[in-house]
C-alpha cells in the first residue's frame, strides 16, 4: 500500500496539537509504518556518506489504503484526521468554481483519440507555494501516477505556471519529428524522437516510453503561441516549470479513461486549492472536443448515497440508533441526514437514486449520505458501513459467534493426495515442489530444445529472469532437483506431483 511521509513539524502544526500519533492512526484505520528521518533513509539506501547533508528532522511514514486518494498527501491526511477528531476543517470537502476569465482547451485532431483521447484541466488562482508545498504536490502526483494512473498508462498529470503561457490551449497529436521543445531540467530543445532516445537510459522515465513509443503520433499540449506545455505521459516543458514564485497554477491531466482522469484532477484541486488567496476555490477550464461538444472541468460533483440503520447494524453486529450513525459518519467527513429530508423512498434508496415522492415514515431508519468529491473510494453502501466501523473503532465492536454452524473438512482430492504423498515418501522418493514459472533457458538451451517449438506462455514483463515462461514439462523440475543433489553419492528418487 502507499506510504505517505510527513515531517513531524508539518504534521502537528496542521493538526493544531500533538498526539500519540500511532494511536491516532490506529483509531482512523491507518498504520504508522515507522518514525524516521531523511538522513536515516538515505543512509540506509545509499550509505552514510550520501546522508551527511540530509535533514535529521523526524518523518512520520503512514501506510494508507490504496483507494483513499484523498489522504495520499499531508494536506489530505491531516485534514481527514482533524475532522475525525472533531476539530473541523471548514470548506475542506468543497471547492467553489470561480470564473476569472475565459480559458479553454481545444482538441483539434482526431489522432488524439488513438493515443490518449481525454484531457481535463483546472486553474488555481493566486496560490502561495513554498518548497514544502511543492514537494507535497510533486509527491502526490507521483503517488497518483503509481496508483490510480497505473504508472501513467491510464492517466498522466502535468502542473504548469500559467503566467508563462498564453491561453487558449491546444491538445493535439503530431508525428514525433514535428514535436520540438525544451524538456524539464534541460537547456536545449529536442524533438520527440530525440527525447525517446535520450530517456531510454533514464531510470525514472524509461518505463513510461513504451506507452506511446510505437504510436504514429505523440500527444502534445501547447498554448496559443505554440509553446509546448507537455508531451504526456513522458515529460513536461521547461518553459512552464512550477516554482515557489508561481502564483497561478494550471493543472492538466490526459488519459485513456475519462472517469479516472477526472478523479485525478478533482483530487489535486481539492488538496491544493487551500493555498489559494480564496481558500478552496478553483477556476474551471472548458474543454472543446474536436466535434464541437463542450465540457467543464473540474467536475467536483457531490453524490448522494443512502444507507439504512438496520443494514449498518446487521453488518457490524451493533445496535446503533440513527443519531449515533449520523454522528459517526460526520466524523469521517460524510455529512449525513435523515433520508426523509432529501425526499427519498425505500425503493429509491436501494437503487441509489433521487425520489420524486418524498413519503418516508420517520421510523424507516434510512439515512442520506452526501459523498464529497474527495471520497471516490465510496462505491457502495458497504463502504459507508466501513466508515461507521472505523469511526466507532473496530476494538469497540462486540465479538459474537457466527450464527451459522459450519464444520470444516478437507476436500476428497486433497485427502487422496496427502495419502499418496505419504506412501510415496515411505517408498524412498523425494517430493519436488517447484514454481510453475521458470526462465527461458531452463526449458530450452539447458535441455537442448528449441524455444520456438515449445508451446509455453511467455510473461510480457517479468520481474526476474527466473520467471519468464510457464513450465512446459515436469522434466525440467526433475532435472533441477537432481542437479541440486548431484553432490550426494546416494541414489536419489524424485517424484513430481501433478496435483
Amino acid at each position: 500500500m502507499p506510504v505517505v511521509a510527513v515531517p513531524e513539524a508539518v504534521l502537528f502544526d496542521r493538526l493544531g496539537r500533538r498526539y500519540k500519533f500511532d494511536e491516532l492512526c490506529f483509531q482512523f484505520g491507518l498504520e504508522l509504518d515507522e518514525v524516521t528521518s531523511e538522513r536515516e533513509l538515505v543512509a540506509r539506501e545509499k550509505g552514510e556518506d550520501r546522508a551527511a547533508n540530509c535533514s535529521s528532522d523526524k518523518l512520520y511514514k503512514v501506510e494508507v489504503p490504496a483507494n483513499r486518494y484523498d489522504i495520499l498527501c499531508s494536506e489530505g491526511l491531516t485534514r481527514a484526521l482533524k475532522v475525525f477528531n472533531g476539530d473541523g476543517c471548514e470548506g475542506s470537502d468543497s471547492v467553489d468554481r470561480q470564473t476569472f476569465g475565459s480559458y479553454f482547451l481545444r482538441l483539434v485532431d482526431l489522432q488524439t483519440q488513438c493515443v490518449r483521447p481525454f484531457v481535463v484541466a483546472a486553474i488555481l488562482r493566486n496560490v502561495t507555494l513554498t518548497v514544502a508545498r511543492m514537494d507535497s504536490l510533486i509527491d502526490l502526483q507521483e503517488k497518483l501516477h503509481q496508483n490510480i494512473c497505473r504508472k501513467r498508462s491510464l492517466v498522466a498529470i502535468g502542473a504548469h505556471d500559467l503566467d508563462t503561457l498564453k491561453p487558449p490551449f491546444v491538445y493535439d497529436a503530431k508525428p514525433p519529428r514535428e514535436i520540438e521543445f525544451i524538456p524539464l531540467n534541460k537547456t536545449q530543445a529536442y524533438t520527440a524522437e530525440d527525447l525517446m532516445q535520450l530517456y531510454s537510459t533514464d531510470p525514472h522515465l524509461k518505463p513510461y516510453l513504451p506507452i506511446i513509443q510505437d504510436k504514429p503520433c505523440y500527444p502534445v499540449i501547447s498554448d496559443s503561441n505554440g509553446i509546448v506545455l507537455s508531451m504526456p505521459p513522458i515529460i513536461n516543458g521547461e518553459h512552464s516549470r512550477v516554482s515557489v514564485h508561481t502564483r497561478n497554477l494550471f493543472i492538466e491531466a490526459t488519459g485513456v479513461d475519462l472517469h479516472k482522469t477526472s478523479v485525478v484532477l478533482d483530487t489535486l484541486v481539492t488538496m491544493f486549492s487551500e493555498y489559494c488567496d480564496i481558500p478552496y476555490s478553483a477556476e474551471p477550464v472548458e474543454v472543446i472536443q474536436h466535434d464541437g461538444s463542450r465540457h467543464i472541468f473540474p467536475r467536483l460533483e457531490y453524490r448522494d448515497e443512502v444507507v439504512s440503520v438496520d443494514y449498518v447494524n446487521r453488518l457490524l453486529g451493533t445496535q446503533f440508533s440513527a443519531s449515533e450513525v449520523v454522528a459517526l459518519l460526520n466524523r469521517m467527513g460524510l455529512i449525513t441526514t435523515s433520508a426523509i429530508e432529501n425526499g427519498r423512498s425505500k425503493s429509491d434508496i436501494e437503487l441509489g437514486r433521487k425520489s420524486s415522492s418524498p413519503t418516508i415514515p420517520s421510523s424507516s431508519g434510512l439515512l442520506s449520505v452526501r459523498v464529497p468529491p474527495t471520497r471516490y473510494d465510496i462505491l457502495h453502501a458497504c463502504d459507508i458501513v466501513e466508515d461507521v466501523a472505523i469511526a466507532h473503532g473496530y476494538d469497540n465492536i462486540p465479538e459474537q459467534l457466527p450464527q451459522t454452524y459450519c464444520i470444516a473438512r478437507s476436500q476428497p482430492i486433497n485427502r487422496l493426495s496427502d495419502m499418496l504423498r505419504a506412501e510415496i515418501a515411505q517408498a524412498g522418493f523425494t517430493e519436488a515442489l517447484s514454481f510453475s514459472l521458470c526462465s527461458r533457458d531452463d526449458i530450452s538451451s539447458k535441455l537442448r530444445r528449441d524455444l520456438g517449438e515449445l508451446a509455453v506462455v511467455h510473461i510480457s514483463n517479468p520481474k526476474t529472469s527466473d520467471f519468464q515462461v510457464s513450465l512446459e514439462s515436469v522434466l525440467y523440475t526433475i532435472s533441477r532437483s537432481l542437479f541440486s543433489r548431484c553432490d550426494s553419492a546416494a541414489v536419489v528418487l524424485v517424484i513430481k506431483p501433478m496435483f
